[in-house]
């Protein structure tokens, strides 16, 4: 029988990126979904829900193209890679800049992507 005492302890103790990963895990392997995040932020929070609400908005980050930089047709590759997009569309979405690459993401999927753009020679930012 598992130690209640000591994983409450363990939960009540998770970042918000483990307690994410947490859910995430329970949902796929156990079909358990959590009922809100909202609602676990706030009972985790201690009651000063204004300065967790701001963290958790900046979670989630858009990457987005803001410039071509002098290697446009490495960009087009990289875009291509990380999107599946057609060349077409890829070359589309780089002309047309600014325009967002991936949405969504965690802090650091959105860094490690940023980076790879920027190494191919494009302008990044992360929203």
């Amino acid at each position: 029988m598992a130690d209640i005492e000591g994983l409450a302890e363990q939960l009540v103790g998770l970042t918000i990126k483990e307690a994410n990963e947490l859910a995430n895990h329970l949902e796929e392997e156990y079909d358990i979904k959590p009922a809100s995040a909202g609602v676990a932020v706030a009972a985790g929070d201690g009651g000063g829900g204004g300065d967790d609400e701001g963290e958790e908005e900046q979670s989630v980050f858009d990457v987005v193209l803001t410039g071509i930089g002098g290697n446009k047709i490495q960009v087009i590759k990289e875009v291509r890679s990380i999107t599946g997009m057609g060349l077409k569309e890829a070359k589309s979405l780089v002309d047309e800049a600014p325009n967002p690459i991936k949405e969504g993401l965690p802090r650091e999927e959105g860094d490690e992507l940023k980076a790879q753009l920027e190494e191919a020679g494009a302008e990044i930012e992360l929203q």
